[in-house]
């Protein structure tokens, strides 16, 4: 997998001086800059520590099965031009290299619902579809609303049967701007993901 995450400090370089900080017990591959700078932090083949606890689909132990790619970003602000541009082509980069589908581009709180929200809703998920560096849902037939957390789990989001943060984490990355409870929208658009990309190859839904 690929796990996108921003970094929450005020510049690139205090964000470097923390990941090549051993005491901290927190690494990354790769770490980008406002500028589009990329620092190429740990081996692409060797363990990061940037995931922590969660869990997208069977896996448990993300930080084994998963680039990390940090965001020079203070979590308010929209992302850099130059940043996002970069992080478009050393995702699709990385893709190639190691044969990973789109659906398998994730952000941090997908895989830890509830104890982290990075990237953020400023996050362009969107341009990142279009240009084939992850995915988007599309116009679906919706499913029952009681449906939510299985669909849920169907498309990768196992860390927690929590209706809320579910709910939380799935309009966080989808639907940045909804408010309210749990409707048609929200059931039609995952119901879509997981029908068609469903985690670990899963059968589809009948």
């Amino acid at each position: 997998m690929i796990v996108v995450h921003y970094t929450a400090m005020t510049s690139a370089k205090a964000a470097c001086r923390t990941l090549c900080n051993p005491a901290n017990e927190v690494s990354a591959h790769y770490l980008i800059a406002e500028t589009g700078e990329i620092m190429s932090m740990v081996a692409e083949d060797q363990r990061a520590w940037h995931g922590g606890a969660g869990r997208w689909g069977d896996v448990t132990d993300v930080n084994s099965r998963s680039i990390g790619i940090e965001l020079a970003n203070d979590g308010y602000s929209p992302f850099a031009a130059p940043l996002m541009d970069r992080l478009v082509d050393l995702i699709r980069g990385i893709m190639d290299h190691w044969d990973i589908p789109a659906h398998r581009v994730i952000g941090h709180s997908d895989m830890s619902p509830g104890r982290k929200i990075d990237p953020g809703v400023r996050f362009d998920w969107a341009r990142l579809a279009l240009e084939g560096a992850s995915v988007w849902p599309q116009a679906g037939q919706g499913a029952p609303l009681d449906q939510f957390p299985t669909l849920m789990a169907r498309f990768g989001y196992t860390a927690t049967d929590d209706a809320d943060l579910l709910l939380d984490c799935f309009r966080r990355r989808f639907r940045p701007h909804a408010i309210g409870p749990l409707d048609v929208q929200d059931v039609a658009m995952i119901a879509d993901l997981a029908q068609r990309f469903p985690v670990d190859q899963l059968a589809p839904l009948a």
